[in-house]
């Protein structure tokens, strides 16, 4: 009956982690559409319910009118144009009061039942903070875009708000993996480890300048592969900023891109050994590397497919960078399983 209520906890807590990969999902159509600086508000409770006449719509509406965003990209908007906006960061805002409810509900349905063992308490701890920081970070990111200079939200800050949300992710799947994985299908592999840990650190890197290419709308910059705009070594390296300047961007994002998929062969290849021990093992080492193939492929399609863009349409590039992203995540998350599975000792 105990591994039974532990199951039952950790599978809540899967749940849970479907539902933070949807939420940064629905944070991609937002930014792909350019609906995050619609709501010019953060009201945590009374945020959830959306105008509910014509008269509140247009106070919404005139609020917008007052950022940069409206003055100088947007000022030919309708109501109609606002709506259209208006709903993706809603529901993008109202996704993530879901998420908080259903973690406060299971929370406290497990907490009546007793399925909490004293060693999840300061997990569970933890896992609200960390929660709690990320609806933080996501109010600091949209207030850089509130203003009369701004177009968009800044980059760096979008950045973190995503990569907060990985870390958070992780950190409930790691919690399910310690009550849902049994020791008897762990793995035993200092080096494998480390080198997994070694991975993942660059995987996030990786991730940050993935943000960094979404946050600057750098694909137009370089729709070309191999090659960026005819470049194998830009010439703006050494005089621009390596995470402000486009082309910059576009350079270590692929690099990265290119070292990542070499590095997740060679981890395939040395988890061999470990392999032949767990059959368990032998399954989830396939993972990263098929996720690793289609996201060079994805990232590749992604890049060429951008001058297609079409301003206040969801067409082939959007499509492809919202598929770009969601393999990103499930490599990360298969990364961390693999992590789980080979203990250091």
């Amino acid at each position: 009956m105990e591994q039974k209520k532990k199951n039952a906890v950790a599978w809540w807590l899967i749940a849970g982690v479907i539902m933070i990969i949807i939420q940064t999902l629905l944070g991609g159509v937002t930014r792909l559409t350019g609906s995050g600086l619609s709501i010019t508000e953060w009201k945590p409770i009374m945020g959830a319910i959306p105008p509910l006449n014509e008269q509140d719509w247009n106070v919404a509406f005139e609020k917008y009118k007052q950022i940069g965003q409206y003055k100088y990209l947007n000022s030919s908007f309708t109501i109609s144009d606002f709506k259209s906006i208006f709903f993706w960061e809603w529901f993008h805002r109202l996704w993530a009061r879901m998420l908080g409810v259903v973690f406060l509900i299971g929370f406290v349905f497990f907490l009546v039942k007793q399925y909490f063992s004293k060693e999840m308490i300061k997990p569970f701890i933890i896992l609200f903070i960390l929660g709690l920081f990320q609806g933080l970070i996501g109010w600091i990111m949209v207030a850089s875009g509130l203003n009369d200079q701004n177009l968009y939200v800044n980059h760096i800050k979008l950045a973190a708000h995503f990569v907060s949300a990985m870390v958070l992710a992780c950190y409930v799947l790691w919690f399910a993996l310690q009550l849902l994985i049994p020791e008897s299908k762990r793995v035993v592999s200092r080096k494998l480890s480390n080198f997994t840990i070694a991975v993942i650190i660059l995987l996030f890197l990786q991730l940050t300048y993935g943000a960094f290419m979404a946050g600057l709308k750098a694909a137009m910059a370089a729709p070309t592969w191999p090659s960026i705009n005819g470049m194998w070594l830009p010439g703006t390296l050494s005089a621009n900023s390596w995470i402000s300047d486009k082309i910059n961007v576009h350079f270590i994002h692929r690099g990265l891109a290119y070292l990542l998929f070499a590095l997740v062969i060679v981890w395939f290849l040395r988890s061999a050994a470990q392999a032949r021990i767990s059959y368990f093992f032998s399954n989830t080492r396939l993972w990263p590397l098929l996720l690793v193939c289609l996201q060079v492929a994805l990232g590749i399609f992604t890049v060429i497919s951008a001058p297609h863009i079409v301003l206040g349409k969801f067409g082939l590039f959007e499509s492809l960078a919202e598929l770009h992203q969601l393999v990103a995540m499930f490599l990360l998350m298969s990364l961390v399983v693999n992590l789980y599975v080979v203990k250091r000792r």
